[in-house]
């Protein structure tokens, strides 16, 4: 299974990329320029888009595509690019997998469907109607809080023996169980879901590790610096930017990695605004963050020197 971890070059920090609105709920393709510039030259390993933290939900399709067209046209080439294929139906999957071809990305990420809640049988089915005609390798993303369903292990090994499966996005919230996925399924895909804390750090030094599909990138290149300064062999360094990072779980997130004061996209839009940068507004039924959750994330970008 050696081949199939090698059919790819993804590992490090790759954020699961906001998508910018405008006030009015329009897609803002000028702010999105922008905003990819700028992760670009911070040095992300990879990008995701049109995921959990890229408002999918409230895309239609040819807004979907549009997006992933723009963003081919700006970086294919320079770093790798996945694109967020996760809907309810295979043949939706698929559709949008062909066409993020086309706009030149490198595989395609995809969660179960929401709400629906599939057996594992018939989740497997579906993992598997996708991987047998995905023109793009498959990252499967597990992704409790949004689906309402934690994908076993038996069932990740399953998945991971899929010939077009590549990869594993496990974003349980359990240590436990990310280490589980990671010991049983990581010579055969790559496993990512590393957090940056010590646990995440003392795990990546002893046995190595592929990285993390992360929300926002809103540190900019500390988020790449802990993989970029552990690879290195410069630890404290790779402590150092672990901390801050650890900082905002802390301080936004539930322990099970919601929004302690909005949701998941809308905090990490109104970090990247209060530090400049295009990161808009956020579709309903979702909301903007409002002034008692800015002062927070403000207060937090502070203590972190992102902005004065």
């Amino acid at each position: 299974m050696a081949d199939k971890r090698s059919r790819t070059g993804w590992k490090g920090y790759l954020p699961a990329i906001v998508t910018p609105f405008t006030a009015d709920h329009s897609l803002d393709l000028k702010g999105l320029a922008v905003l990819l510039d700028w992760l670009h030259a911070e040095g992300m390993h990879g990008l995701v888009i049109a995921g959990t933290t890229g408002e999918w939900t409230s895309l239609s399709g040819t807004e979907r595509k549009s997006l992933f067209a723009a963003v081919g046209a700006q970086l294919q080439g320079k770093l790798p690019l996945i694109a967020g294929c996760t809907a309810f139906t295979a043949s939706e999957v698929l559709e949008f997998a062909r066409h993020a071809q086309t706009c030149g990305f490198d595989g395609i990420l995809v969660a179960a469907p929401p709400y629906v809640r599939p057996s594992e049988e018939e989740l497997y089915l579906h993992y598997a109607e996708i991987s047998a005609h995905s023109p793009l390798p498959v990252c499967v993303y597990n992704w409790p809080p949004g689906t309402g369903i934690d994908m076993s292990l038996a069932l990740l090994r399953r998945l991971a023996a899929l010939d077009n499966v590549v990869a594993i996005k496990q974003s349980t919230s359990s240590l436990g169980r990310f280490v589980a996925t990671f010991f049983a399924l990581r010579e055969q895909v790559r496993v990512f879901g590393h957090m940056m804390d010590e646990a995440g750090l003392a795990l990546l030094e002893a046995r190595g590790g592929d990285g993390t599909i992360g929300a926002g990138a809103v540190l900019g290149r500390v988020h790449p610096d802990f993989y970029n300064n552990l690879w290195a062999g410069r630890i404290e360094a790779a402590r150092q930017c672990g901390r801050q990072d650890q900082v905002i779980l802390d301080e936004w997130y539930t322990p099970e990695l919601t929004g302690r004061f909005g949701s998941g996209p809308s905090i990490m839009k109104a970090a990247l605004n209060a530090q400049g940068l295009p990161g808009g507004h956020v579709r309903p039924p979702l909301q903007d963050v409002s002034t008692a959750g800015l002062e927070l994330i403000r207060d937090t970008l502070v203590r972190l020197g992102r902005v004065a």
